[in-house]
């Protein structure tokens, strides 16, 4: 365990991501979005982002979409998906340029060890600089513990 407690505070390569129109139009109709208010262009003919879009556009664009566990030497078989949450700070449209920066913010161990969670927070920025909204995830490893 004290090898991926050593990575608390890696700092994960960024990822930026276009909101492209299309992509969207897929996601509204993979998740059946029909609302105007959330799939009509505005006067300035942008749509707006659902909320969890963000997600999908952070693993859409990476180069390895799997970089938050093996850049901390975690196998993706090994992981549970313990809990996500999403702050917004700003809308996100389509045409804007996103700016994803995680970092492993937290590592902690429950059950004697069986369990180590990892807490990673994505500050998401759009191309004038402003965050826009902030992503924390935490993933749950179940470890094999050594009887004494």
């Amino acid at each position: 365990m004290a090898a991926i407690d050593d990575r608390k505070g890696h700092v994960f390569a960024p990822t930026t991501a276009v909101v492209e129109a299309g992509r969207l139009r897929f996601f509204h109709k993979a998740i059946g979005e029909t609302n105007p208010a959330m799939t009509a262009a505005d006067a300035g003919g942008r749509v707006p982002v659902p909320p969890t879009y963000l997600f999908c556009l952070e693993m859409l664009d990476s180069e390895n979409p799997f970089a938050f566990v093996d850049e901390i030497g975690v196998a993706i078989t090994d992981i549970l998906h313990g809990s996500q949450e999403f702050t917004y700070h700003a809308p996100v449209h389509t045409g804007d340029i996103l700016r994803f920066e995680g970092r492993l913010a937290d590592v902690f161990h429950k059950k004697g060890g069986l369990l180590t969670f990892l807490v990673q927070h994505v500050a998401v920025t759009n191309q004038d600089g402003v965050r826009v909204a902030d992503i924390a995830r935490t993933l749950v490893l179940q470890n094999e513990v050594v009887a004494a």
